[in-house]
């Protein structure tokens, strides 16, 4: 095959996946968006409101491990849709949950909609592989950017499928997890019949034509290797680092805005303000961090993440709120976007899906663990104290890169 032919199944396989992660994340945002009040009801105690969606960041976490080995032993093609398929099974058994009235049961479905989580979010990596290192950043900013339509379509849904549910004789909160369970049936659907060729194939091609890797084509290096190497802890501090500031600040910023008397749409305006800044930029961010590398993407996001945790506590009013809560976001993506690129750059073909996988573990628990501290850092140190520790977390990411953007390095190093 010539470049071309290989450049235009990689545009095909990264719309794919674009249309996968529009679905998927219009599925988790549906649903979450009534997972609290679920838990909240079953257990008959608002303190167990926040469980559900930790319980679905844990499975989150785990999967990825368990993917990150499916793919690199069947292929991301495999891997994608039986991860989604298990999201679909978790989805219908947290519906029986919520007619039954059992908590555990809905713990059990939310753990394998984690599952369904952690394949969509392995999804920007074999977006990554099908594409040459300087279209990576590109490449995993347009799966990215399929979370904006999940973020438009996600709330819309609600309540339509609250209404069909009671249409259909089911307590309305039903509803929403049957969408989740339609949208992850048609992405796994999605990627069955059109993720073709298998994107490790492809990789493994590209690798071989831009002459990456070239020590370690087809042996994987040990894992712990991997993760010493200076690159790849930039990378994870870049990934893990802002997905933590974002699940801590973003889950008490509603709570924080309730104590000072504003209603449902003031609260709406500001998190409409954090998925925009998210996702509506992220194919801009994905062109940086080509065009300038790595390493000033990763700065810039972090820098702005350390922006956003000391001004959030500034100002109750909307507008100084919405407008931290975009930096956050922005930051967030920029992070996530460099930091994914970044690990990207570091692996073989023959790395890459376990290692993934390691780095998505990572990412899940740094999750779980921000969204259970963030309640509790809010009622113990405030809402100005967490936006502190939100800019302290910042600071690693921010200083790793910083520091190895300076640091004296030989020309055959990636440019970061």
């Amino acid at each position: 095959m010539k470049k071309d032919d290989y450049s235009r199944l990689a545009s095909r396989i990264t719309t794919v996946l674009f249309a996968t992660q529009s679905l998927t994340s219009a599925a988790f945002i549906v649903s979450g968006a009534v997972s609290a009040i679920v838990g909240a009801q079953l257990v008959g105690d608002p303190a167990w409101a926040g469980v559900p969606a930790a319980t679905q960041k844990v499975g989150s976490a785990v999967a990825a491990l368990v993917i990150g080995a499916v793919m690199s032993r069947l292929g991301r093609r495999w891997g994608l849709t039986l991860g989604l398929a298990v999201g679909v099974l978790g989805a219908g058994l947290s519906v029986g949950a919520i007619i039954a009235s059992n908590f555990p049961l809905f713990l059990v479905g939310l753990l394998f909609m984690g599952v369904a989580s952690a394949a969509n979010g392995l999804s920007r990596f074999a977006a990554a592989e099908v594409h040459p290192q300087h279209r990576r950043g590109r490449a995993i900013s347009y799966v990215v950017a399929g979370g904006t339509v999940g973020a438009i379509v996600g709330p819309l849904l609600a309540g339509p499928a609250g209404h069909w549910a009671l249409v259909a004789k089911m307590d309305e909160l039903t509803g929403p997890f049957v969408a989740a369970a339609v949208l992850l049936g048609l992405a796994s659907l999605t990627v069955f019949i059109w993720l073709r060729p298998e994107p490790r194939d492809i990789g493994k091609k590209i690798a071989e034509m831009e002459g990456e890797s070239s020590a370690h084509q087809g042996i994987a290096r040990p894992q712990a290797q991997i993760l010493r190497q200076p690159e790849t802890v930039i990378a994870l501090s870049a990934m893990v680092g802002g997905q933590m500031v974002m699940a801590m600040l973003m889950g008490i910023t509603s709570l924080h805005m309730m104590e000072y008397q504003h209603d449902l749409e003031d609260i709406s305006l500001v998190i409409s303000a954090h998925t925009l800044g998210m996702f509506a930029f992220s194919v801009f961010v994905g062109r940086l961090t080509d065009r300038w590398g790595r390493g000033p993407v990763i700065v810039t996001g972090a820098a702005l993440l350390v922006l956003a945790g000391l001004l959030a506590p500034l100002s109750t009013a909307v507008l100084p709120l919405a407008v931290a809560l975009l930096s956050l976001g922005l930051g967030w993506n920029l992070c996530y976007v460099g930091g994914s690129a970044l690990l990207a750059d570091q692996l073989s073909p023959a790395e890459r899906a376990n290692t993934q996988g390691t780095n998505d573990l990572f990412i899940g628990l740094a999750t779980a663990a921000a969204s259970l501290s963030g309640g509790l850092l809010l009622a113990t140190i405030g809402f100005a104290g967490t936006g502190i520790v939100g800019a302290l977390i910042s600071i690693a990411p921010l200083g790793l890169a910083g520091w190895w953007m300076i640091r004296p390095r030989s020309a055959l190093a990636i440019r970061l």
